[in-house]
This record gives structure tokens, sequence and C-alpha cells, in this order.
């Protein structure tokens, strides 16, 4: 998909300020500070629409961003982070939750885990509630440039395994520094908003 007019629309953390518009989203979810403001920048060409944190845990609410009024591109609030506080971590989990849950809109989750480590808890426990959803979901194993090429294949297979994906589940490795996997990645999106259009002609 080329990408003509990318731009922030609103923050939201409570169903009534999501956008009204009836277009496909797709949301972004991961670990604080795994990446997912890089990654939405990496996939529009833009370096800085997405607000990336000066520190994990700083995204506190859910952005949308419009892509060509065609889709929204949702950031979701990291989870996993583990200096703040119990009370923090619930809202934030509710706010993802209620989102994930309720919104129509959503097509798609791109979830974010990093190449270089086994999957965490907290990791296992998204990718369990996303596979219970029954959401289309695609796994992004990100910084894939800071490992050697030689391990790709080896960290893909430890996180299939540890997250316990089906088999029709894709793995993208994804850079948001050498924009590797972008293609494969907008492929996903692009197949998806072509099954869209075949359901509503």
């Amino acid at each position: 998909m080329k990408v003509n007019d990318a731009k922030y629309e609103l923050t939201a953390v409570k169903p009534e300020q999501y956008p009204q518009k009836n277009i496909p989203e797709i949301a972004f979810v991961g670990r604080s500070n795994v990446g997912k403001s890089s990654i939405i920048n990496a996939l529009i060409n833009r370096k800085n629409l997405a607000r990336t944190g000066s520190a994990p845990g700083k995204t506190r609410e859910i952005n949308f961003y419009n892509i060509d009024d065609k889709l929204y591109f949702v950031d979701l609030p990291g989870y996993g982070y583990a200096s703040v506080s119990k009370t923090e971590k619930s809202t934030w989990g509710k706010m993802i939750e209620t989102y994930l849950s309720t919104r129509s809109q959503l097509k798609m989750i791109i979830m974010l885990v990093d190449i270089r480590h086994t999957p965490s808890k907290d990791d296992i426990q998204m990718y369990q509630w996303l596979e219970n959803s029954k959401i289309h979901c695609v796994i992004a194993a990100v910084k894939v440039d800071k490992i050697p090429r030689s391990q790709v294949i080896t960290k893909l297979k430890d996180i299939r395994e540890t997250l316990k994906l089906n088999s029709n589940v894709n793995i993208i490795p994804f850079s948001s520094e050498t924009k590797q996997g972008k293609e494969d990645l907008w492929g996903s999106v692009d197949f998806l908003a072509e099954e869209e259009q075949g359901d509503n002609p």
C-alpha cells in the first residue's frame, strides 16, 4: 500500500473518545519499549509521526493515526513495564482490554516481540488473549537488525514455540532501522483490506 497522507488524529482512553469513522483499524500491541511507535513510523515512511516515548511505559493512552482515510493504525499502551504501580498497570490493562474486546472496527492486531529475547510471561498472556479473541493476528519479530543473520531462524522458532503459535499465525522479522519486513507486513495489511472489501462489496 502506498501511503499518501498519514496523520495523527486523536488520543483516547475510553470508548466514547474513539474515532467515529467506520474504517478498519490495525492495532499494535507489545511490551513497553519494544518499538510500537517506531514500527508505525517505518511503515508509513515518517520519522516522527507516531510519538516515541523518552522512557518505557510513557505511552498511557491509545493513539489513533489516520492512514489515507482508509484505515487507522492504533498504538496501544505497552505492557509489562515493572516501574509503574499496580494501580496504573490495572488501569492500562482495562483500557487495552476494553478496546480489544469491544471495538468492531478492529480487524487485525500486530503483536511486537523483541527477536533477541524469549517472549516474556506478559507476551504469552497477551497472545493467549488474542488467540481466544479470534481477531486476525500477525507477529512482528522486531529489532532483527540487532542479531546475526545466522540466528534469525533459531530465534523465530523460539518465539513460535514459546508463544505456542497456531500454524496459520505468521511471524515477520522486522527492523525499523533497515525496513526489513516492511513489504511483508504491508502485504498482510493489504490482504486483510482485500478480504474486507470482499465481505462488503
